[in-house]
């Protein structure tokens, strides 16, 4: 039996003011020339979500890493290798997802020749979510998977906590199921292997609760 949770508040990708658009391609398309903040002044490419257009399940992630802003597509690099050996020791079809995230373009510091991941602000957030929110609105999921604290606040709301809350699928009032979750990049970073290896087991377990949303 799923746990699930109803929440009062909403984050800001779920308000009803959002980028309006017929389709996913035509949303794309505005959103190649993206100017509400000013991280698309440094990234190579927008990176939109990609996917079915009749998914029922979204997993939105935190930002474009380096190779997703590079190959302008997204979960491409070392930590969506490792979602998709989850997803498929959990039992789901990484196929009948689509994949996104709260913040398209990749927000970095450079550390000698290297582009290091810097978190997005609240604000570059905010004026993201005006892409995420129509994006789950043509989509109409069953589920949105919310992995790591950047797609937790864009869905959620600042109350909600990764950590507190993991596992834990919520529902805003009037809005889409949302499971909570950490983002896969958090299992790359645990150096010892005994600790990597029961944070893995405890996301796969998390990413479990998917099947539950899936037609069969």
């Amino acid at each position: 039996m799923l746990d699930k949770h109803p929440l009062s508040d909403a984050g800001p990708s779920l308000e009803r003011n959002h980028a309006d658009a017929t389709t996913l391609e035509a949303l794309r398309s505005d959103a190649e020339s993206c100017r509400r903040c000013d991280l698309y002044r440094n990234a190579t490419h927008l990176v939109f979500g990609d996917g079915p257009r009749n998914a029922e399940i979204v997993l939105v992630g935190e930002q474009p890493g380096d190779k997703e802003d590079l190959a302008g597509k997204p979960f491409v690099g070392p930590a969506g290798r490792l979602l998709d050996q989850c997803l498929e020791e959990a039992g789901i079809d990484r196929d009948r997802c689509y994949v996104t995230n709260a913040v398209k373009h990749f927000k970095y510091q450079m550390r000698g020749k290297k582009r290091l991941h810097a978190r997005p602000n609240a604000g570059e957030m905010q004026r993201c979510a005006w892409w995420l929110g129509a994006e789950l609105e043509l989509l109409q999921p069953k589920l949105v998977v919310a992995l790591g604290a950047t797609a937790v606040s864009s869905l959620l709301g600042s109350k909600v906590r990764v950590m507190r809350d993991r596992g834990r699928i919520l529902r805003p009032s009037g809005q889409v199921e949302i499971l909570v979750t950490i983002h896969p990049s958090a299992l790359l970073r645990i150096r010892e292997p005994g600790e990597k290896e029961k944070s893995r087991l405890a996301f796969i377990r998390d990413l479990k609760k998917i099947r539950g949303f899936l037609r069969h």
